[in-house]
Formats: structure tokens, C-alpha cells, sequence
């Protein structure tokens, strides 16, 4: 039995956070929440910093001393998650963050809404409650740019470019097969309410961001960064906000110097992979070849978006016959694959994961981008396939749903750093067990290890040193095998979420290191495994909470 008081401010916490985010709540499969939508003004900015003030109290109002186990993680959970979120809130870094990536607003509601989960009559009727008020929602988030504006601070020129082609797009799709009103809803007629969110969609949605384009372009394009300022610290007070990002996404207190200098050295180590590998697999050692033939060799691209998913499929499944090599026997929800909408799909990122709905209505998701499978790279997608599905996120989010025991902001949480980071572990984990189809996949092992490298570098580089777009893709091209549409992705992702980038090489570092650590101490008694089990265990914690875990484990099994 763990302290009444702590499980009671932890669930306050969660409640705040589903009323703060109530599309969490929908893709948690919590009802209740399903015909709102977050407040993405300053006025709601203000209610999440109370909510987090009354948090701190609440954790400043108990004995930490006398807290034991599991408790000890959740109260030193609450107090970093709330002490970051806040400092992030502050910063308003989200008001200069335009962008057609998957943080923007207009791809985040296009992408997320229609995968609500609509199994009941009050969820299908609740949907189009929620359908109805994105234009106010449109129009806040506008309103928010322009009181940014006012303030000096400003758009980047290719964000706002980026948002106006894609809101052309999708205002020249026909209606009909607007994925706002795709999903096929459940104790409805499904007629009439199709025919009602059509309805909506014509009225609501596309006038406001029609209204959206010709604000970006009056307003907004005129006064915006240009590519040789696309770091926010070109912004009065983002210096600030993006040390206040990078704790959040890291968990950790490494300053910006630091982090660059760390990329610095993993891409070294990267490179010298690439020339070792591709001796072998591509007769040369020297990497700038490898490189360009890894990027410019059309005979190693897709042809068709089916080979793709075929691909990312069949080692989906091969992870799956393997996890008792290297994991103990667990019983979580089914992972799928599916493939990134189309309007969303032309500046998204190679793929993403989704959760299960914890009342079972929906399947783990991979998304997948198959748009122009042409430009895509057959050896990339086996790396990507182990890092959002399985072993990668979602035996590692499937998982956490199982935990009962936790509060539920640690079920249903997300550290960015733990789960990016436990990505990008895994993506090397299936080397070891031996996964890779052979070279040519293992050198696409390699490049995203590099490109998560780079990461650290262009990230501080553009946002605290001042690097320009061109310097930032420049440094992707030459120590990357990513084609060059992904690099252009990636790098205005970046540029539009600072910081977040950052989480998965130091994740992935941290959870090698206590590895090493665990194997060097405890020796032929490591089991790997109970090591997986134990960073698993207790869901997604911060890093620092998990070499606490560690430690204890190591302590256990001597």
C-alpha cells in the first residue's frame, strides 16, 4: 500500500493533465473528454501553470524522506515533469513554432482526429461536437502567432511557407474524402453522420484555414525569419526557452555546449562504422562514398509503397519471434502497421508510433510514410520497423499499460527521453540478437545512429550557436546516408520543436551506459533479459529515476 497523499496528487496531476489535453485523453481511451479540445491560448497556458503550482505544493507538503519504492519514483517523477512543463510554458516557445511537421498544429489535428476511436454512439456523437469546434480552435492558435508577433517574435519563413502549401493542399482535396470525415462511426446512422461531419468540415473547418492562408500570407510571410535565422535563439528570450526545452526533453541538466560536443564524438564513432561495414558490403572503406552511394544508388530505393510495408511488416513479425531472446514472456496489446494519411504524409517524418487504446478498441500503431517510395531507401526501413514497433516503442508502451500498480500519469506517460531513447537502444538490441537482413540493413542501422548523432550537433547548433537551415542540412548530408528529402524533413522538424531532437542519442547513451555498468558489476550473474525487465518495469520514468532503478537492481542480484 503506497502513501494516500502521494496517490492522491498523482492522480490530481493526471486529472489535470487529461482537462489541459483532452486529446490524450481520447487516444488513452479514457472517456469523458472526446467533445473537447485544448485551449491553445495564453488564457490556457495560464490555467496548466496553476495546475502545476498546486502540484508542486501538494509534493512540497510531504515527507520525501519517508517514502519507499515505487512512491519514491513518483514523487520525484512529479516534481521534474511539473518543474520542466512549466519552464517550457514560460518560454512560449510553441508561439513560433509554425510548421507542416507533425508538432504543427494544422498536421496534428488533421493526422490525430480522424484516429479517435469512435466504438460507441456517445464516442461518434462526441467526435463531431469535437469537429465543430476546430475553428475556433484554428482561430486561437492565430490569434496566438499574431500576439507573438507583436512581441518581435516571429515565424521562420519556411514554416510558413510550408503551412500555406499545405493548407492549399488539403483546401483543394474533395470533400468527400476528407479524413476529418473518413472515420466510420459505431450506434449511429452511419449516413446521416457522415453527411453531417461533411457538413462541418465544408462550414467550420475549411473556411478557417482558409482564413488561415491568407492571414500567412499578409501577415506573417512579410516579417518572418529567413533560413540563416531559424533558431530560436534569433528570438528574444529563446535562449532561455530552449535550455528550458532541452531539460524537459533530455531530463537531464547537460548544457547545450555540452550535448554539441557529445554528437560531435558519436558521429566520429559513426563514421568509422560506415567505412568498416561498407568495405564489406559496398567495396569501399572511404565514407564519403559510402555515404553517396547509400544516398544516390537507385537500385537501392522502393519501387512501389507496398514493398515498403511488406518490409516494415515482415521485421515487425521477425522482432516478435525473437523477444524471448533478450526480453522476458509479457502479454501486451497487438502492434499494427499502417500508412500515413496522405495530406500528411508529404512533410512528415519516415514514421512515427501511436498508442493503444487502454480499453483495447485500438491496436499499437506504426505509421508509416510511403509518399514518392521512389525517393525512400530499402535499406532504412528494417531500423525503423525495431525501433517504433517492436522491440522498440510499443513493447515499450504496450507494455506500461499493463503496469496497474502505477499511477496512471506513469501508464499513460510519456519522457521523451526514456522512450526515444529506449527507441534508438533497440535499434542496436536487434543487431545483437541478430535481426538485420544482412549488411546493407546494418549499414541503415548505422545511418540512423549517425542521424540521431547529428541530431545533438544541428540541434544546438541552429538553436543555440546560430547555425544556419543550409549549415544544419549540410552537416546531415556528410556524416548521414538520408536522402535528401528526409534531411530536409528532419531539419525543419527541428527547427520547429526545439530540443526534442535531443532525447534520443541521450537517452539511448544513458541506457548503454547503465548497461555497461550492470554487466561490468555483476557479471556472470547479468541477465539480460532482467535488465530489459527493470528498465521496463516501472514505465516511463526520467533518466535520472532510472539510474536510481538500476542501481537498486544491481545491489538485488549480487
Amino acid at each position: 500500500m503506497g502513501d494516500p497523499q502521494l496517490a492522491a496528487l498523482a492522480q490530481r496531476y493526471f486529472d489535470f493533465h487529461l482537462a489541459d489535453n483532452p486529446m490524450s485523453a481520447s487516444f488513452y481511451g479514457i472517456p469523458g473528454y472526446d467533445h473537447l479540445l485544448p485551449d491553445p491560448g495564453r488564457d490556457g497556458d495560464a490555467a496548466r501553470l496553476a495546475h502545476h503550482a498546486e502540484v508542486r505544493e501538494g509534493l512540497a507538503a510531504l515527507d520525501a524522506g519517508g517514502l519507499e519504492g515505487q512512491d519514491r519514483i513518483t514523487h520525484s517523477m512529479l516534481g521534474r515533469l511539473v518543474r520542466d512543463q512549466s519552464a517550457v510554458i514560460e518560454s512560449r516557445l510553441g508561439e513560433v513554432a509554425l510548421s507542416n511537421t507533425i508538432s504543427g498544429p494544422v498536421t496534428s489535428m488533421l493526422s490525430s482526429l480522424p484516429r479517435q476511436s469512435l466504438d460507441s454512439e456517445q464516442r461518434s456523437r462526441d467526435y463531431l461536437v469535437r469537429l465543430g469546434k476546430l475553428d475556433d480552435y484554428f482561430g486561437a492558435v492565430l490569434d496566438r502567432y499574431r500576439q507573438a508577433g507583436a512581441e518581435g517574435r516571429h515565424q521562420t519563413r519556411g514554416g510558413v511557407l510550408g503551412v500555406m502549401e499545405q493548407v492549399a493542399d488539403y483546401l483543394a482535396t474533395d470533400i468527400e474524402r476528407d479524413a476529418l470525415a473518413a472515420p466510420e462511426p459505431s450506434g449511429v446512422d452511419v449516413d446521416e453522420w457522415k453527411a453531417e461531419a461533411r457538413a462541418l468540415v465544408a462550414e467550420r473547418v475549411r473556411p478557417a484555414l482558409a482564413r488561415w492562408r491568407e492571414a500567412l500570407e499578409a501577415e506573417f510571410l512579410p516579417v518572418a525569419r529567413g533560413d540563416g535565422e531559424v533558431g530560436v535563439c534569433h528570438v528574444p528570450g529563446g535562449l532561455e526557452g530552449y535550455a528550458a526545452a532541452s531539460r524537459q526533453f533530455t531530463t537531464t541538466d547537460l548544457d547545450p555546449e555540452a550535448v554539441h560536443r557529445i554528437g560531435l564524438e558519436e558521429v566520429e564513432r559513426n563514421r568509422a562504422e560506415f567505412a568498416e561495414i561498407g568495405a564489406r558490403e559496398l567495396g569501399t572503406g572511404d565514407v564519403a562514398e559510402v555515404v553517396e552511394r547509400l544516398r544516390g544508388d537507385t537500385s537501392l530505393r522502393y519501387e512501389t509503397a507496398e514493398q515498403i510495408v511488406a518490409d516494415v511488416t515482415a521485421a515487425l513479425r521477425r522482432a516478435e519471434d525473437a523477444l524471448p531472446a533478450a526480453f522476458l514472456e509479457y502479454d501486451f496489446a497487438p502492434c499494427s502497421v499502417e500508412v500515413i494519411p496522405e495530406h500528411a504524409a508529404k512533410g512528415s517524418t519516415l514514421a512515427y508510433y501511436t498508442v493503444p487504446a487502454s480499453d483495447g478498441s485500438r491496436p499499437g500503431t506504426h505509421w508509416v510514410n510511403t509518399y514518392a517510395p521512389q525517393t525512400r531507401s530499402r535499406y532504412e526501413y528494417e531500423a525503423l520497423a525495431f525501433h517504433e514497433s517492436v522491440p522498440g516503442h510499443h513493447l515499450q508502451f504496450a507494455l506500461g499499460q499493463t503496469l496497474k500498480d502505477l499511477p496512471q500519469f506513469r501508464q499513460f506517460g510519456y519522457v521523451t527521453a526514456f522512450g526515444e531513447g529506449w527507441g534508438l537502444y533497440t535499434e542496436r538490441l536487434c543487431d545483437e540478437i541478430g535481426l538485420y537482413s544482412g549488411d546493407l540493413a546494418r549499414l541503415g542501422m548505422v545511418s540512423f545512429d549517425a542521424w540521431r548523432a547529428c541530431r545533438l550537433v544541428v540541434d544546438t547548433g541552429m538553436h543555440a550557436f546560430g547555425w544556419s537551415r543550409e549549415r544544419a542540412v549540410q552537416f546531415m548530408r556528410d556524416n548521414t546516408a538520408l536522402s535528401e528529402v528526409n534531411i530536409a524533413n528532419e531539419v525543419d522538424r527541428y527547427i520547429a520543436w526545439p530540443g526534442q531532437a535531443l532525447a534520443y542519442m541521450i537517452g539511448r547513451r544513458h541506457i548503454q551506459g547503465l548497461r555497461s555498468r550492470a554487466e561490468r558489476e555483476l557479471g556472470a550473474a547479468f541477465d539480460l533479459r532482467h535488465f530489459h525487465d527493470r528498465i521496463l518495469s516501472s514505465g516511463s520514468i526520467p533518466l535520472e529515476t532510472m539510474t536510481g532503478v538500476v542501481d537498486a537492481w544491481i545491489a538485488e542480484s549480487r
